[in-house]
């Protein structure tokens, strides 16, 4: 371990990426949101759509509130954290361009929209943020086809900090072995995990993608791969467990979870 620990900790040279076990199911069931994302707690699940949120009980998987948004208001909700009593989530204008973006705020009791704050146009398509090291880490996601803007592709899919004010303090773009996985879509889910590694998601491969911030430079480095049983999409990790981190599967309109070993002990 602590040879391990040095190697990813080498500021010479960025480690090859690893190829991990796949992930361990712990559970399944349909979702009619779960088309972009979904969030969990020990007593809940939180399937996303677009413009809707469903919220489930954990034992009985039965749908006890729903918020359904105005579709012209809410293009392209894609993904959610739970912080405290609320649900924070990442929008956009997508397939629209020029792209513009959005945060979202809901009531995680009843599910209600209490406030937004407008990115508007810039880096790309807001997929996903989480709140990490006192700081908001967003990923604005570039496309090669549907929904990207002239001049911009994939590789243009940017990892951005704020401070709590929103303040840019930093930005990185994702290592070619992750851009050509995600291409010709882009970056669908992120969350930082307690390893202090970033994990994120592409738009349709079954895989899970560790990085790190690099101590140096403007490239994100990709620690290990890991195989999922969902094809991508956005993620999160259920608050209150150990490494249970949900997903869904968007052609059944399921959530499922999995649980994702340590990337340092499976790391060869």
């Amino acid at each position: 371990m602590i040879a391990l620990a040095l190697l990813l900790a080498s500021t010479d040279v960025a480690p090859t990426p690893a190829t991990l076990s796949p992930v361990i199911e712990a559970a399944r069931f349909r979702a009619e949101e779960a088309r972009q994302g979904v969030v969990a707690d020990q007593r809940h699940v939180y399937a996303i759509s677009n413009a809707e949120i469903g919220k489930y009980d954990r034992r009985t998987h039965k749908l006890i509130a729903k918020w359904q948004g105005d579709p012209a208001r809410f293009r392209h909700m894609n993904s959610c954290i739970l912080m405290a009593s609320e649900l924070v989530c990442a929008a956009s204008n997508y397939p629209d361009v020029p792209m513009a973006s959005s945060i979202e705020w809901f009531n995680a009791g009843n599910l209600a929209h209490v406030r937004t704050r407008s990115l508007g146009p810039g880096r790309g398509s807001l997929t996903w943020l989480d709140w990490h090291d006192g700081s908001w880490w967003a990923c604005f996601a570039n496309y090669s086809g549907k929904g990207g803007e002239p001049g911009h592709d994939t590789r243009y899919t940017t990892l951005v900090r704020y401070s709590p004010e929103y303040q840019e303090q930093g930005a990185w773009l994702f290592p070619a072995t992750v851009l050509d996985r995600f291409a010709p879509y882009s970056s669908s889910g992120g969350v930082w995990g307690d390893d202090g590694l970033l994990y994120v998601t592409g738009h349709d491969r079954p895989e899970l993608y560790a990085l790190r911030v690099p101590p140096a430079g403007s490239i994100l480095e990709h620690v290990a791969t890991i195989p999922l049983v969902t094809d991508g999409q956005a993620i999160a990790w259920e608050r209150g467990a150990d490494r249970i981190l949900w997903g869904i599967e968007r052609k059944t309109k399921e959530a499922v979870a999995a649980r994702v070993q340590p990337v340092l002990e499976g790391r060869k």
